[in-house]
């Protein structure tokens, strides 16, 4: 067993309004820049939808993640390392600006600028690409306004799947709302796919990154990431993605789009998992196997014999206290009630999500039950109006019991809590329903209804003896000579310094540069 931590999240669907504020904070920090218009490291996607980009999840299509071959071993769908470099200067399946979508701003200049006239002046859409006039039929999140609708949904890819359980009508319409950031694998098929080594996985926490200065510009990263979650610079000419805001993990902070959250629906916490058991977990045969073996490998943070290894391989005891408290490990292991997005892809994704219940209690009392009965809402949850089908190709390639089992949970957390409020006696038969008890199910309510800022997230420091690692210039954070996807030296002892990481003086010359040829000059003007 070879211990290792990773940073992960766990994302409450039943929480999720919508409002986009995640995905326009991310934008703010990371992707508003020149050749990166078209870039949402975070976005949040409307269900049933063809999502960003367009069926990004028909992997018949697109040819991302990875697959198991006839004898047991996983290879990337989008072809072994030959057929990759036969294809390294004209890729056929990377998505197109459509299939993101052309990004626009407005021409304000004419609002500011128009002499007086009858008529209001109107400041058109024009295409951050080329400035000039055009015509808005697809965005990052067109679905929001059409979620439910036979307009779009139609070409849905998991609603191809299950076509003939879900009808397109309005009384039957559903939607949710899908927030996704990059999974940040355990088993990332993008670091595999790069030809250059530029894409890897830091030893210390997990975040899969980009090395700017490694680079080429090949794009297999971007066809190798079945979630889309690797983007192009065209500017730059590098590949960028979501970081997990390592600057701000490295100091004991949470990620952009967790801190603005309006609904505060997102967890952020410390894994600690078996690096030696992750290619096996991922190459079971049976897809709907695929959740359980990830949960094989992510390790009980209070076994005795799980902190002793973890404490040869190097981790600190304060990251080790942060596994123990950790709110993504409770809810994926312990309540089970989180799940991962897409395990069929085989990248054991790190972002996991707690499926919507809602709303099946409006529903209930429609028909006339008592809506926070215990009985009612387990009788109801077959015929929720989010159908379990859609959830289950979402979250368990396709197996609706787990999904079942996890919005059985949420039902029996209702109707307990609701006996409490209301100081009716409690029936230990609900939680006993579910496999917990009393206390664990008010355990639960308390890390999703009413937790606070520091059960949330909890985020241990970046150590001072690692600095030299995590800092930007000149390297990266671990050594690419001998660097491994699962390899490298894990956390050391002392005492947690926070290590402030803002060295972005030659990420920030590069996008600024008209040409490539001006690199060099400006780096050595910074350097002056």
């Amino acid at each position: 067993m070879r211990v290792m931590a990773q940073m992960g999240m766990v994302m409450n669907l039943d929480k999720c309004i919508g409002c986009h504020t995640c995905s326009v904070t991310c934008k703010q920090a990371w992707t508003n820049r020149t050749g990166v218009e078209y870039v949402w490291f975070n976005n949040v996607e409307t269900r049933p939808g063809l999502g960003y980009p367009r069926t990004y999840e028909d992997q018949d299509h697109w040819q991302g993640g990875w697959e198991r071959n006839r004898r047991g071993r996983l290879r990337l769908r989008s072809g072994g390392r030959a057929s990759r470099m036969m294809r390294i200067f004209a890729n056929p399946k990377l998505p197109s600006l459509t299939d993101y979508y052309e990004p626009w701003t407005y021409d304000y200049d004419t609002l500011i600028s128009a002499p007086a006239q009858k008529d209001i002046p109107v400041a058109r859409p024009i295409s951050q690409i080329d400035g000039r006039p055009m015509q808005i039929k697809w965005s990052a999140n067109w679905d929001d306004d059409l979620g439910g609708s036979p307009e779009h949904t139609i070409d849905d890819p998991i609603l191809k799947k299950i076509s003939k359980k879900i009808r397109l009508d309005y009384e039957s319409a559903f939607m949710f709302h899908l927030p996704r950031i990059c999974e940040h694998c355990l088993n990332p098929s993008c670091v595999a796919s790069c030809p250059s080594g530029a894409m890897y996985k830091r030893s210390e926490d997990g975040i899969v990154l980009v090395d700017q200065d490694r680079c080429r510009g090949w794009r297999m990263c971007v066809s190798g990431c079945p979630y889309k979650k690797v983007y192009f610079n065209h500017r730059t000419g590098k590949a960028e993605k979501c970081t997990f805001c390592y600057p701000r993990i490295e100091v004991g902070q949470p990620t952009v789009c967790a801190e603005t959250c309006v609904g505060r629906l997102r967890y952020i916490g410390l894994f600690l998992y078996d690096a030696d058991a992750v290619l096996e977990a991922a190459s079971v045969e049976d897809p709907t196997d695929l959740l359980e073996a990830q949960r094989s490998i992510l390790l009980d943070p209070h076994d005795p014999a799980v902190l002793a290894a973890a404490r040869a391989a190097g981790i600190a005891e304060d990251w080790l206290d942060a596994a123990r408290r950790s709110p993504v490990y409770d809810l994926a292991c312990r309540y089970r009630v989180a799940l991962p997005l897409h395990p069929e892809y085989r990248t054991m994704p790190m972002v996991w999500y707690i499926p919507p219940l809602s709303p099946v209690v409006e529903a209930l009392r429609d028909t006339g039950f008592d809506g926070e009965d215990g009985r009612s809402l387990f009788a109801a949850i077959d015929a929720l109006r989010i159908p379990v089908e859609y959830l289950a190709e979402l979250f368990t390639a396709g197996d609706p019991q787990p999904v079942k089992g996890v919005l059985r949970t949420l039902a029996a957390m209702r109707a307990h809590m609701r006996c409490v409020n209301l100081g009716e006696p409690v029936d230990a038969s609900i939680a006993e329903a579910v496999g917990m008890t009393a206390d664990e199910i008010e355990a639960l309510y308390r890390l999703l209804a009413i937790a606070k800022y520091e059960d949330r997230y909890v985020i241990p420091s970046a150590h001072v003896e690692i600095a030299g690692q995590l800092d930007e210039l000149p390297g990266c954070s671990v050594d690419f000579e001998s660097w491994s996807p699962h390899g490298g030296q894990g956390l050391g002892g002392g005492e947690p310094v926070p290590v402030a990481i803002q060295t972005f003086n030659l990420a920030r010359r590069r996008a600024q540069a008209d040409r490539f040829a001006d690199l060099e000059e400006e780096q050595m003007k910074g350097e002056s």
